[in-house]
């Protein structure tokens, strides 16, 4: 019976010993929540959803509303265009960048306004002189979220502020929008801005405007986006951050501590799923003549790199895309989900501006390392906003 028992024993401890490699392969992040009532993680470059919390569920968002009227206005307005500020515009209710009646100002500069201090008087001039009207704007709002598959959400005003039911979206639809709008150039330079001077024609003295985004000051590589609040809203809040070439975006809906939230989601991010890179533009795809027609990076997490799978799908010779060389494509999956469809060219193929010489193989980066240096660092950073920060009061956008 003692050789049976021992003999178990000794048989549990080699199967022990045989899975313990693929268990650490295998491990998945460790789980992390927050206190807000909706939250989405997103890696910018890929669209990645990392973490969410009720990601498809819509919600109020207050000013984060402003994303979408930014991005609307930078890619269909005229950045130089005089915005005039009309009645509606002028003295709208809660935040607000002091626009005078008939005021004309910079659309380009306006913007500032309308993103570092959430003016609702700027959004409202804004949607004017874009959409010719606020109800104009709103239809383009809500035809570029269609586009942008933001299936949960609908949009009644360009500001955010709880006029009528209807107006709301999800934390997954923000933070597709998010890492959209972080592609625009325009877009990134404003939202990463801390402070902005704009011509004043009414005064003496420049507009001075400091960013509401706290995270720009709290967070190691922060770079935008949003805060947002109302009394039905609650707190709101979209953030970015960059570290070691990969771009994270955090949302949090309904959040009372969201600048601690927010830095713990962008750390988990950074140190779970960095930013590697499956393929590089130019690199030969091994079985084929061709290459592959730009790099193409994703955010894994431990374990999941032996899970990626790739196919050579060819390109028909009677068709356009053959024609304008595309030879054919590969095709990644992640558990076999479709994640990603690369171009294959011929190598001396003129798009390919530039290529590598090596062959196609999957490189792995290193994860951000947090040291116990940058972590006392960014606690004594939020204590010190903390002890200074301004009253509620101004968050009502």
């Amino acid at each position: 019976m003692k050789k049976r028992v021992g003999f178990i024993i000794l048989c549990s401890a080699l199967i022990s010993l045989l899975l313990a490699p693929w268990a650490q392969v295998e491990a998945a992040p460790p789980g992390i929540r927050t206190n807000a009532v909706g939250a989405s993680l997103i890696d910018v470059e890929s669209g990645r959803i990392l973490y969410s919390e009720k990601g498809d569920t819509p919600m109020r968002i207050a000013s984060l509303t402003k994303i979408m009227t930014a991005i609307i206005a930078i890619e269909q307005g005229k950045l130089n265009d005089k915005v005039k500020v009309s009645k509606t515009a002028f003295g709208k209710e809660g935040s607000s960048i002091y626009l005078k009646l008939g005021e004309e100002m910079r659309l380009h500069d306006m913007l500032y306004g309308l993103m570092l201090r959430s003016g609702n008087d700027a959004a409202t001039a804004i949607a004017e002189n874009v959409g010719g009207s606020v109800e104009g704007f709103v239809y383009l709002m809500n035809e570029k979220a269609r586009s942008l598959g933001m299936d949960h959400s609908h949009f009644t005003n360009p500001s955010g502020l709880d006029e009528g039911e209807g107006h709301r979206s999800s934390p997954n639809d923000m933070a597709k929008l998010t890492a959209y709008a972080l592609k625009n150039p325009v877009f990134k330079e404003i939202v990463s801005t801390k402070l902005k001077k704009v011509p004043n024609p009414n005064e003496a003295w420049d507009y001075s405007w400091l960013n509401k985004n706290k995270m720009l000051s709290l967070f190691e590589g922060a770079d935008g986006v949003k805060t947002g609040y109302t009394k039905l809203a609650k707190r709101c809040l979209v953030s970015s951050a960059t570290r070691n070439g990969q771009q994270l975006a955090v949302v949090t809906l309904n959040d009372g501590d969201d600048w601690a939230d927010h830095a713990r989601l962008l750390q988990y991010g950074f140190t779970y799923y960095p930013l590697q890179t499956i393929v590089g533009k130019g690199d030969a795809v091994e079985g084929t003549p061709w290459v592959a027609g730009r790099t193409f990076s994703y955010p894994l997490a431990e374990g999941e790199a032996s899970q990626l799978t790739h196919q050579v799908k060819l390109v028909d010779p009677s068709s356009t895309a053959y024609r304008l060389a595309e030879r054919g494509s590969i095709q990644f999956s992640l558990q076999q989900q479709l994640i990603q469809s690369v171009p294959l060219y011929d190598k001396a193929s003129p798009l390919l501006q530039a290529q590598s010489q090596s062959t196609f193989s999957f490189q792995e980066s290193k994860p951000y390392q947090e040291t116990l240096l940058t972590h006392y660092s960014l606690i004594c950073r939020m204590l010190i906003q903390e002890l200074f920060s301004i009253s509620r009061s101004e968050w009502a956008d």
